[in-house]
């Protein structure tokens, strides 16, 4: 839990950093291909109120060469500056051409790397023209160095956001760990007293008869139902924990469902309900089988203990592609929506009135800490039909 909470602050601050290092980028880009246009065609505007003579050249400091090209009425064009481009007359009375088909008064032909300025004149049209290959090798140039500096900075960033985070949810690790020891000890130091409770409540119930036996049976009802909260908590605990990769096994995950679902044909019979399984053979992942026999015995006991009387619980086993989808089904009653997002928080019940089957509430918060703890998840579905529970988990090949 706290290495997944240290990647969720590390994965939003990255995103936020990265997020002001695009805006600094798109704002430095936009700013400056504005200002070379505007600064080419001011250059463009010179060169249109001047004559041939007068024409930028590529001697002027901080000016791109222009060259102008007047259209007249009769359809000649004159063309003057253009020495500098050593372009034949063919494909400079070409460029005027493709320019006059453009809409705009002012673009870019990009066939050409031209930026081109249209202007009236009494005499017909005057055309400007200059070089748009700086401008753009300029803005490349930018972006390029924009790159490097933002994935060396986004990689430096990343390596801080790391070690700060080890900082930033050190308090919540340490309150972490104490609620868990807590939970453990205090587990553990019930489990004594409740053991003597029982066994007195044992010994009382032979010497006990009459209206007094009744109570002897409470007491053991009630220490019964108090010894599987403490071995829940116990379990939930250790589960959280996680299990080491390397205290994980071959599995046959077909062999345990078969399993657990043979073990519970019994309490199904005796419940009223009917037990129908669907196990694909030969699904082998690596894991821990008891944790995994326990997680398919959470979701079949529940299954079976909320199925209306007469009703039929499926327990379905399958592989796609590559994971194991188990499936645990009953009819009933549906659990509206809005509770589905919390079945598996711990002590939550949908409906309070299930407390009377025993049930604290923490049956589906361990099966979640297993599947978790396998690189599996698990959800609910509920429809008017049935309530399902799903499980899907990693194979090994």
């Amino acid at each position: 839990m706290i290495r997944k909470l240290r990647w969720k602050v590390v994965g939003l601050t990255m995103l936020f950093v990265t997020a002001i290092l695009l805006a600094v980028f798109s704002g430095t880009y936009f700013t400056a291909r504005t200002s070379l246009q505007q600064n080419a065609e001011q250059q463009l505007r010179q060169a249109l109120m001047g004559s041939g003579g007068d024409l930028f050249r590529p001697g002027q400091e901080g000016n791109q060469p222009c060259f102008v090209a007047e259209v007249y009425p009769t359809g000649t064009i004159r063309i003057s500056g253009s020495a500098y481009y050593q372009l034949d007359e063919a494909t400079l009375r070409q460029i005027v051409t493709d320019c006059l088909a453009e809409p705009a008064e002012a673009g870019v032909l990009a066939d050409y790397h031209l930026r081109y300025l249209r202007q009236s004149a009494p005499l017909g049209l005057r055309i400007a023209f200059t070089d748009s290959s700086l401008e753009q090798a300029t803005l490349r140039s930018l972006v390029r160095t924009w790159l490097v500096i933002g994935f060396a900075a986004i990689a430096v960033l990343l390596v801080c956001c790391y070690f700060l985070s080890g900082l930033i949810t050190r308090p919540v690790e340490k309150a972490w760990r104490e609620q868990r020891r807590f939970l453990s000890d205090a587990s553990h130091e019930l489990k004594t007293p409740l053991t003597v409770v029982l066994s007195s409540a044992e010994l009382l119930e032979e010497h006990t008869d009459g209206e007094a036996a009744g109570y002897v049976d409470n007491i053991k009802a009630e220490g019964q139902r108090m010894r599987t909260l403490v071995e829940d908590m116990l379990t939930l605990a250790r589960t959280e924990d996680g299990q080491p990769k390397s205290a994980f096994t071959d599995t046959d995950l077909s062999d345990l469902a078969a399993e657990t679902a043979l073990r519970f044909e019994p309490v199904a019979y005796e419940a009223g309900r009917l037990l129908q399984y669907d196990i694909q053979e030969g699904l082998l992942l690596s894991g821990d089988a008891g944790r995994l026999r326990q997680l398919s015995g959470i979701l079949l006991d529940n299954a079976i203990k909320y199925a209306p009387a007469g009703s039929t619980v499926t327990l379905r086993l399958l592989r796609q592609e590559r994971q194991a989808v188990l499936t645990v089904e009953n009819t009933g009653a549906p659990i509206p929506p809005e509770h589905l997002p919390h079945l598996f928080e711990r002590f939550y019940r949908a409906d309070p009135s299930r407390s009377d089957h025993g049930s604290f509430g923490l049956g589906l918060s361990i099966a979640q800490a297993i599947a978790h703890d396998h690189g599996g998840t698990i959800r609910a579905e509920s429809d008017e039909r049935s309530t399902r529970f799903t499980v899907t988990l990693p194979l090994k090949r």
